[in-house]
């Protein structure tokens, strides 16, 4: 009785009488919509791998893999705090540098043993070693502390001379056990010594500071290379970003290559204009750039003033943080129009409460950029006193796909196809194929219909897909070519809300009663 999944059996040319069961694999291919609230972040810190995503979801999450926020320009922790404050929860931030980053190193008095910080950065230098007695009789025990960090305790380490220093580094770098793996902080080295251990404590910059190699850092660092090893911006290829931002990046050359990445991958990439920017100038560098793709939203160069309660102080920040952590929390169909903006008190423009300025738009500053394809925070919102973002687009200059709304759902679409659909190639080509083809993509369709992502106004399906013999001709199937093709009908925003009152004493008006007795 051989049990065999279908299609590994000719069953045309069995012989054995027998009972042949076939597995059928399920027909309809189900498909899952793929994340769109994962934001990319590339900056600097002062700690972490360099130039390889890191998967971050609080504050504290980062702050255990890259260190605290740096009131400085570039810093990525930054950019991810404004973030979480709309609601982001599912971030790939990628450190970069300026090549000159070191690692906090100590060499142990009396002896050629070293340690070395398992990252770059300044933050290296809070790592403390203690050696003392351990919990054993003629044992010895190893704490590493980093203020905020799990403390991470070797104990029981015995032997003396080279055995004892050759023990202790097996131990710091590869653990001793399930209970305790290797060391999250440091790494040791025995340097060849032969002396006997001795109680010390010690800092691990004492004999060479770690460095952030964050001072040169600019907008080359930030977009980095397309190489085999990727570096900055490029490191975020594969990683399912929906969103992406190079923090604080405000060099104009870079926007247009920002745009064409974003294409590439399907992320709506955020970029902001140079700090205390004027409108005349913004509308004139874009128009001088090119700039011109759905893949971008840029932002006006009216920083924010923001409390970083991290460092204690009030600072000026980029808006990039904000619009894509505002619209990380969206679902994909909606605009950031006219959505409340968290955590701002105050801009360039506006002031800070308090200060005695208090600047607003008018219609033309509004006209000009957004004309321009640039969006502002700012405050008042058409729905009230509260800051948000003002236009809802991007940088094209098409109508039809300025949204925020088409940016993101032609991605997570084009996504969400792309991550399912592959497992229909390699199968044979007949009618069979075809209804399975568009029932899957009906069914995906069907479901954005259900959850309110897709719509329409007079209530009629807002998609159709066609995939069968009259646009796929045995001309092309007998070349191993099939074609899908959907027509999706996306929800416009409401943009420009005109409502129409007619008052006065001469006033008729006129009414309808409709069957049920209601009057309309």
């Amino acid at each position: 009785m051989p049990i065999a999944q279908q299609g590994s059996v000719n069953t045309t040319s069995l012989i054995v009488p027998d009972l042949y069961v076939q597995i059928v694999a399920p027909q309809n291919l189900v498909l899952n919509g793929v994340p769109t609230n994962i934001v990319g972040v590339v900056g600097t810190a002062s700690w972490g791998p360099v130039n390889e995503p890191a998967i971050v979801s609080t504050m504290a999450d980062y702050a255990q893999q890259f260190g605290a926020i740096i009131p400085r320009k570039y810093d990525m922790g930054t950019q991810v705090a404004t973030a979480v404050q709309q609601g982001a929860q599912n971030f790939r931030c990628v450190r970069v540098t300026d090549g000159t980053d070191t690692a906090a190193f100590a060499v142990v008095p009396g002896s050629n043993a070293s340690f070395t910080a398992l990252y770059t950065g300044s933050l290296g230098n809070r790592v403390t070693l203690t050696l003392g007695a351990g919990s054993q009789l003629n044992s010895w025990k190893l704490s590493v502390l980093l203020p905020g960090f799990e403390p991470e305790v070797y104990d029981g380490l015995t032997g003396d001379g080279a055995v004892f220093w050759s023990g202790l580094a097996e131990a710091v770098n590869n653990g001793q056990g399930p209970q305790r793996g290797r060391s999250q902080l440091v790494v040791a080295s025995t340097g060849g010594t032969t002396a006997s251990p001795a109680a010390f404590s010690l800092s691990l910059g004492s004999s060479s500071a770690g460095a952030d190699g964050a001072t040169q850092v600019g907008s080359v660092q930030l977009v980095g290379v397309d190489a085999p090893v990727r570096s900055g911006m490029y490191a975020l290829r594969g990683q399912g970003c929906g969103l992406g931002m190079l923090a604080d990046c405000d060099d104009p050359t870079t926007w247009t290559t920002q745009g064409g990445f974003g294409l590439q991958e399907g992320i709506y990439m955020v970029l902001t204009t140079p700090a205390g920017d004027t409108i005349p100038n913004a509308v004139t560098t874009v128009a001088g750039t090119g700039l011109n793709t759905y893949a971008a939203k840029l932002m006006f160069g009216d920083w924010l003033w923001w409390s970083d309660a991290a460092n204690n102080t009030i600072r000026l920040v980029s808006p990039q943080g904000f619009a894509a952590g505002r619209l990380a929390n969206l679902s994909p169909e909606q605009s950031s129009l006219n959505k409340q903006i968290y955590g701002v008190i105050g801009s360039q423009r506006a002031g800070t409460p308090g200060s005695g300025q208090s600047t607003t738009y008018s219609s033309a500053d509004l006209g000009a950029l957004l004309s321009a394809g640039i969006d502002v925070i700012c405050n008042p919102q058409p729905g009230g006193s509260y800051w948000g973002v003002r236009g809802g687009i991007n940088t094209s200059s098409n109508a039809a796909a300025n949204g925020d709304n088409y940016t993101r759902l032609t991605n997570y679409i084009a996504e969400t196809l792309a991550a399912g659909m592959g497992l229909y190639v390699g199968q044979v080509i007949n009618n069979t194929l075809f209804q399975n083809i568009r029932s899957t993509q009906l069914s995906f369709l069907n479901n954005m219909y259900g959850q309110g992502l897709l719509g329409s106004t007079d209530g009629s399906l807002p998609f159709s897909v066609i995939c069968d013999t009259t646009n796929n001709p045995a001309s092309r199937t007998g070349l191993g070519y099939v074609q899908s093709d959907a027509q999706v009908q996306y929800q416009a925003i409401n943009e420009r809300f005109i409502v129409n009152v007619e008052g006065g004493q001469t006033v008729q008006v006129s009414r309808q009663t409709l069957p049920t007795g209601q009057v309309n």
